[in-house]
């Protein structure tokens, strides 16, 4: 238990964000160890579809975080390989009429302004992307930009590289304590197994982001927001891209705690198809809804009629990460020197995690990150 491990830094939380925020701090020289009390992409990592979207987000900060994300996504999966199931497959935003046709296009040229590509598809023409879709949609929109990974693989193959640049990571260790001193600057962390010493803390714990944030002595407003996504049997190709209805958008922004489904349906390189999307506020209550799940597959079936007589051969829960305006905590926190947050990405993590550890790795090195982190500044709820 009294083990002594001094490191640069320490990570908390081994999902990809985390993995992400180890895999680029070890890439700038810094000694950094990863702490998790579960396994790798054990919490929202591991129940994520591994969307890497740009579609969804209005310009601002967080659509720069995506834009910045995409091609750090793209430089990973030529450093990477194919082991993180890296598809540059392009998303398909559609509408059932003409006036959800006309808020994607304003929408989508509001987009084109931050640097978001799209191109308009009539609704004649979506069958060429689509060949399954159901007929009679107005149209949609095109997002080349978009892709998808697997969550808990992408996790475990920038842990693994960083363990390479000389990492070590403990798993299945909760962390009992942030330890500061007289002057309230971090002074490491105490395990349920050791006692690490470092000057610097990344709270990438997810859903779990408040409880590290309370152990330094600050609070940080992070909520669970669940969300259901089914699993089909495996399938030959019959979704080509990641398909959405046009009211996905506003259920991402809304911060309403109520039950909210809008289809979204994408297919894999192992076959199966996935079928989300639905979100609400419940605490960490893990009961099994049979009504979101109906709805989820009514959803699905009236975008890809083709589905109605799949199975399903399983459904999956977890906890998006949620915070009172929408933007994840990221950067060095003023309350507590040597705090850094690095959560609150809500269902966007797996999209925006290189981006948070890059940006999180050029702090811990005293250099200019690429983007202004004014707007993700954990201390921004003080006041509220």
């Amino acid at each position: 238990m009294s083990q002594r491990s001094p490191h640069d830094v320490v990570v908390i939380g081994a999902g990809v964000v985390g993995a992400a925020c180890a895999y680029y701090a070890s890439l700038a020289g810094l000694s950094v160890a990863v702490v998790d009390r579960g396994p790798v992409a054990g919490g929202t990592t591991g129940a994520g579809e591994g969307n890497l979207l740009v579609s969804d987000k209005e310009p601002g900060p967080e659509l720069d975080l995506a834009l910045l994300s995409a091609g750090l996504w793209r430089e990973l999966a030529g450093e990477l390989g194919e082991q993180t199931e890296y598809e540059p497959k392009g998303g398909l935003v559609v509408a059932s009429d003409e006036a959800g046709l006309d808020a994607l296009r304003a929408f989508a040229a509001h987009q084109g302004t931050a640097g978001v590509e799209s191109v308009e598809i009539p609704g004649a023409r979506l069958h060429e992307l689509e060949p399954h879709l159901a007929p009679g949609l107005a149209g949609g929109f095109h997002y080349p930009q978009d892709a998808q990974v697997q969550p808990a693989l992408a996790a475990a193959h920038l842990l693994r590289a960083a363990r390479v640049a000389g990492a070590e990571v403990y798993l299945g260790e909760a962390v009992t304590a942030v330890r500061t001193g007289p002057d309230g600057a971090i002074l490491g962390v105490t395990t349920d197994r050791r006692r690490i010493d470092t000057p610097a803390v990344v709270n990438a714990a997810g859903t779990w982001g408040g409880e590290v944030a309370g152990l330094a002595g600050v609070p940080l407003p992070v909520l669970p927001r669940r969300g259901f996504v089914l699993v089909t049997e495996p399938l030959p190709r019959i979704v080509r891209h990641k398909v959405y209805a046009a009211d996905y958008v506003a259920d991402v922004a809304s911060g309403s705690a109520a039950l909210q489904t809008s289809a979204v349906v994408e297919g894999t390189p192992a076959g199966p198809v996935l079928i989300g999307a639905s979100r609400e506020r419940v605490g960490f209550d893990r009961t099994l809804s049979v009504e979101v799940l109906r709805r989820l597959a009514a959803q699905a079936a009236q975008l890809f009629p083709v589905l109605a007589d799949v199975s399903v051969q399983r459904a999956y829960r977890g906890f998006r990460p949620y915070l009172p305006d929408h933007l994840p905590a990221i950067g060095a926190d003023p309350r507590v020197p040597g705090l850094y947050h690095a959560c609150g990405h809500e269902g966007a993590g797996i999209g925006l995690a290189p981006a948070t550890g890059l940006l999180i790795s050029r702090q811990l090195t005293g250099k200019q990150p690429e983007l202004d982190l004014t707007p993700f500044r954990a201390d921004r709820f003080a006041a509220s």
